[in-house]
């Protein structure tokens, strides 16, 4: 990546670590980020940080300078895309009970458990076993964007649904080799450590997740169908860098294959779907006649 090459940056990034005062820390890095002018999404909680930013050339600099200076962060690994503009309209930084919030009686810490990493081209090779199972460790809509050809599509909304999720539909498999991924890799640290514990014995992650798999120059991405959901207002991007992309969603409407989310209009529903872009103004960006229909309600009332 050349210096000159796009004006902004976007640096997503996580690091499970031991956070003794979670809400004292993301009070004082929410004053720093507001200082060097940064907008995005950091999570700290007593088991670490987790982040997605973006900001100028100079302010992400700025930015990874500070954290290498602080003792629980310096070694943390950062994964940079460029960009023209700001991936985000605003800043928050919150204090959560969790970074992965599974909500499990027993909390898996992937510092002591996880699952075996994968580096692209490991990945790539396993991908292409007859024996193993890939499992999406995300939620549907991420999945329905995009996916590693042949993994399982979980059927869960929030990452609080997986424990009860994998429990009622993966206990078959418990002797198969299990391969997870999701975006930048933190969903599946604390997934595999979890996997782990309810007895599958052979388990994987991909290392970086699929955001670093799409980086790399030898595999290029193959094998990823479609495009990666992301929490900014890109909303996705594109992996696979070879002839062998194709398109895997549909249009919530006509069917017909696209690669674009919208929310409903309806304020009350927001519901998040891909539609194209001849559905999304025949349908006034509603995702049906009956939001629509209570909007349009609501505003003559």
């Amino acid at each position: 990546m050349t210096a000159s090459s796009a004006p902004f940056r976007i640096l997503l990034y996580y690091k499970f670590v031991r956070v003794h005062d979670h809400e004292a820390l993301a009070r004082e890095h929410l004053a720093f980020c507001k200082k060097l002018g940064i907008k995005g999404r950091i999570l700290i909680a007593p088991e670490g940080i987790n982040g997605t930013l973006s900001g100028t050339i100079e302010q992400t600099d700025a930015y990874m300078a500070m954290m290498r200076q602080m003792p629980l962060f310096k070694d943390m690994v950062y994964k940079i895309d460029e960009s023209q503009d700001h991936a985000f309209k605003k800043l928050f930084v919150r204090p959560k009970k969790e970074l992965v919030t599974f909500r499990l009686e027993e909390d898996v810490d992937p510092n002591q458990l996880t699952g075996t990493h994968l580096k692209p081209k490991e990945w790539h090779e396993m991908l292409q076993r007859d024996d193993v199972i890939v499992l999406d460790g995300r939620n549907y809509y991420e999945y329905d964007i995009g996916h590693f050809r042949g993994a399982i599509r979980p059927e869960v909304e929030t990452t609080r649904e997986f424990p009860e999720w994998i429990r009622t539909n993966m206990a078959d498999f418990k002797d198969r080799p299990i391969l997870t991924y999701c975006t930048g890799g933190i969903r599946c640290e604390k997934l595999s450590g979890f996997l782990i514990n309810e007895g599958f014995k052979d388990v994987y992650q991909l290392d970086g997740g699929i955001v670093t798999y799409g980086k790399d120059d030898e595999v290029k991405g193959r094998l990823f169908d479609g495009k990666c959901y992301v929490f900014d207002e890109r909303i996705s991007v594109p992996i696979n860098r070879t002839e062998e992309d194709v398109i895997v969603g549909k249009c919530y409407h006509c069917g017909k294959p696209e690669d674009r989310y919208i929310n409903c209009a309806n304020d009350l529903c927001h519901l998040k779907h891909i539609c194209c872009e001849a559905c999304e103004e025949e349908h006034n960006s509603f995702c049906s006649a009956e939001c629509e229909e209570k909007a349009l309600s609501a505003m003559e009332a």
